[in-house]
């Protein structure tokens, strides 16, 4: 699938910028893993872009719906990396990307709603002021912490190097990202 392909499948089932930036900023973090961990870039944006395509235009059915069409569409590791995305879905992670994924959802989104806290957004957002917000189950209360933790601890990275990592590649795209 080129990443072309893959964004008409996209937008052909979400409209809302803000989950579509979401899952832009997922790519963006995916691809640069994928560059540094030596492996297929194409791949693993293409799975950072579509994980959550399914959401807004089938909630109930998340993340079914888009799984189905890439298994389809005979993109089956891209399929099985999305459907593990979440860790009460009970899927086994078997490659690096399927981890990868649950360890870039939900914090990035975390570390993107730091910035919109701030009056310069990303630009001196640090590691320590995005682990401090993590303990503080007020701030953006719908983030999973355990799924960030268990994200981390799969992955093999330390939490303060992953969010590094995230804060870096953010910042690079911050443009086009608006934060």
């Amino acid at each position: 699938m080129t990443r072309s392909e893959a964004h008409a499948l996209l937008v052909s089932l979400t409209k809302s910028a803000s989950l579509l930036r979401h899952m832009r900023s997922i790519e963006l973090v995916m691809e640069a893993y994928a560059e540094k961990l030596g492996h297929d870039q194409n791949a693993w944006g293409i799975a950072g872009l579509l994980h959550d395509a399914d959401y807004e235009a089938y909630p109930d059915r998340h993340p079914h719906v888009i799984v189905t069409r890439l298994r389809e569409l005979g993109e089956h590791e891209i399929a099985h990396a999305i459907s593990a995305h979440y860790t009460k879905w009970n899927v086994p992670y078997e490659t690096l990307m399927d981890k990868a994924l649950l360890a870039c959802d939900e914090l990035t989104g975390f570390i993107i709603a730091c910035c919109q806290v701030r009056p310069d957004g990303i630009n001196s957002l640090e590691v320590r002021s995005v682990v401090k917000k993590l303990k503080d189950r007020s701030f953006a209360a719908k983030v999973e912490r355990d799924e960030v933790y268990k994200g981390a601890e799969l992955l093999g990275v330390e939490l303060t190097d992953h969010i590094a990592f995230i804060i870096s590649v953010l910042k690079k795209n911050r443009e086009e990202l608006a934060i």
